[in-house]
């Protein structure tokens, strides 16, 4: 894969053609890309021909995920930038391998009916991922009200948003856009910042365009290295599907990115990463590391057969500060998400034997 000599970047890549100030004309702007302060605006980088962020400029390619993360039922706009000439390197399990000068662009939008996503829908915050040389930096930034700019905003914000949510009934929203800092927070590895969802097992269906995603990725030549097998996770709604496996993919997607070896809840000793089988990392019969309140009295992370008497769907059902899983990222439950982990303790044996 082409690694740019640090001192270089900024003006080999413009002269490539693969950039410049006005963006539509070239693609985004990879000086300001390479920057080490931030954009003003989100419009500044180039990403987008159009003030409201919807219409990708040639080289910016929108994808998502087979299982979204659960983030106070926000609908999610995602799109990838990978500079002209380099490509991504595929990865079995971890993100992708992008290389310097990529972006991850991620607007979260509510609507005011969420059974109709598309009517009258506004955003609210876009997140940036950008590459830089020394690594990932996250960027986030505020929309206005009119939904013509969005503003770099590191220190985040709160949102009250008034919907109807997916079942019909109304729902007050206190929306947390996080501060640059809490953005490693979900996004730690080690010392490092990561993206958390464009590996292959989230990406390998049929996204935006109506095609897979990754033999699309491969085609556009954004990246290499595909085998014949690619993983995929479980639809977590789709009922012809095992529960455990449909359970599984939930908390990969929506706690595992904290809950591993290098995340930020390490410490917890409780992995749920979709690759984890060790039956006590992933809580069953597993004592909390700490006691209190977090833990409601109860004595298992994963009581099995027994979700009343469970730690983990304890706090998923809990929005106070202390108690609530994920600590960060919603204000409000996930009230499907929760019925699905109490469903799969449920149907575990007394004496179950693995996480699977």
């Amino acid at each position: 894969m082409m690694r740019w000599m640090a001192g270089l970047v900024p003006a080999l890549l413009l002269l490539a053609g693969c950039g410049g100030p006005d963006g539509a004309a070239g693609g985004p702007d990879m000086a300001l890309l390479m920057a080490d302060a931030p954009a003003e605006t989100l419009a500044d980088y180039g990403f987008f021909k159009d003030a409201g962020a919807d219409q990708p400029v040639e080289g910016v390619v929108p994808y998502d995920l087979i299982n979204p993360l659960f983030s106070d039922h926000a609908i999610k706009h995602r799109f990838v930038f990978v500079p002209r000439g380099n490509v991504a390197s595929y990865s079995p399990d971890k993100v992708m391998d992008f290389p310097v000068g990529s972006a991850l662009i991620k607007t979260f939008a509510f609507a005011p009916d969420l059974r109709a996503p598309g009517v009258k829908e506004y955003k609210v915050e876009t997140r940036v991922l950008i590459h830089k040389k020394d690594g990932w930096a996250a960027f986030p930034y505020v929309w206005n009200a009119e939904g013509t700019e969005a503003t770099y905003a590191p220190a985040g914000g709160h949102e009250a948003i008034s919907v109807i949510d997916p079942s019909g009934a109304a729902l007050s929203i206190d929306y947390a856009i996080p501060n640059k800092n809490q953005c490693k927070t979900c996004h730690q590895d080690g010392h490092d910042v990561l993206p958390i969802g464009p590996k292959a097992r989230n990406l390998n269906h049929d996204g935006p365009a109506g095609v897979n995603q990754i033999d699309d990725w491969q085609a556009r030549g954004l990246l290499e290295g595909v085998p014949d097998d690619v993983p995929a996770a479980a639809a977590v709604y789709d009922l012809s599907l095992p529960v455990s496996e449909r359970a599984r993919a939930y908390l990969d997607i929506n706690c595992g990115h904290c809950h591993n070896a290098g995340g930020s809840a390490s410490n917890s000793g409780l992995w749920l990463g979709s690759g984890e089988n060790d039956p006590v990392k992933l809580g069953i019969g597993k004592h909390p590391t700490a006691a209190g309140r977090g833990s409601g009295g109860l004595t298992f992370v994963i009581a099995p057969g027994d979700p009343d008497h469970s730690i983990m769907p304890y706090r998923m059902n809990a929005t106070e500060a202390g108690v609530a899983m994920p600590e960060l990222g919603r204000s409000v439950i996930d009230e499907p998400g929760v019925a699905l982990v109490r469903e799969w303790i449920e149907d575990m044996e007394s004496d179950e034997p693995s996480g699977r």
